[in-house]
């Protein structure tokens, strides 16, 4: 059987055209379901802000930066864990390693890599952890490249409680010098494309409160 070629693009074109359409659909059905969550959602992290973030001059803390949206425009992550959850078992394990933590919210971007080396820079340690918003989390240290990093933890659907704690006793036990193994995390091959349209659309949302001339701010958390 011998196929018209402009039949063979005209199928393809509308093939492609019916493909879109259905991840527009799948958008905008997520942005329906999350909006209407939004007002019914008590579990914000209680977030105060201090002042313009300062550079610290401790060797024993951790800085943790958070990304713009983080207990403002978003309270919880691609898999509906408070934001309140997340800091609080970050700061947990950083603390039962004998080291301090501050929260900072890095407000001129939403990639993870600058959020985590910014948090870095302002670490005393040169140690800083950076969260978006939707759970995407990264371990960076202040003399790395932006894509380099400790450690990179980019399905945000499969972190859990538990594995941000680990998250937070790895970054503390950089900081004293030690080389912990890796946080292991759970493997899922269709976490990506169950997740994409909310993790494209959480990601927007990130996007929209970015003020690019903005300095980091000091935050003091409390639940």
């Amino acid at each position: 059987m011998h196929l018209n070629e402009n039949y063979l693009k005209e199928l393809i074109t509308q093939v492609v055209a019916e493909i879109s359409q259905n991840a527009l659909q799948q958008v905008e059905s997520k942005k329906e379901e999350l909006t209407g969550k939004e007002e019914a959602d008590t579990g914000a992290a209680l977030l105060k802000v201090k002042g313009p973030a300062r550079q610290g001059v401790k060797a024993d803390e951790v800085v943790i930066g958070v990304g713009p949206a983080f207990g403002l425009g978003q309270h919880k992550t691609i898999v509906d864990i408070p934001h309140a959850t997340v800091l609080r078992e970050v700061i947990a394990g950083i603390e039962e390693e004998g080291v301090s933590a501050r929260v900072v919210r890095v407000k001129h971007t939403s990639d993870l890599a600058y959020i985590g080396l910014t948090a870095a820079k302002l670490s005393g340690s040169g140690i800083g952890i950076g969260i978006q918003s939707r759970g995407t989390t990264i371990i960076h240290q202040r003399d790395l490249l932006p894509l380099n990093n400790l450690e990179l933890f980019p399905q945000a659907p499969l972190l859990t409680p538990e594995t941000f704690r680990k998250i937070g006793k790895n970054a503390a036990k950089y900081v004293k010098g030690e080389s912990p193994d890796p946080v292991p995390t759970l493997n899922d091959q269709m976490a990506r494309p169950k997740y994409q349209a909310k993790a494209a659309l959480l990601h927007i949302k990130e996007t929209e409160f970015i003020q690019p001339d903005s300095q980091p701010e000091e935050l003091e958390f409390s639940i």
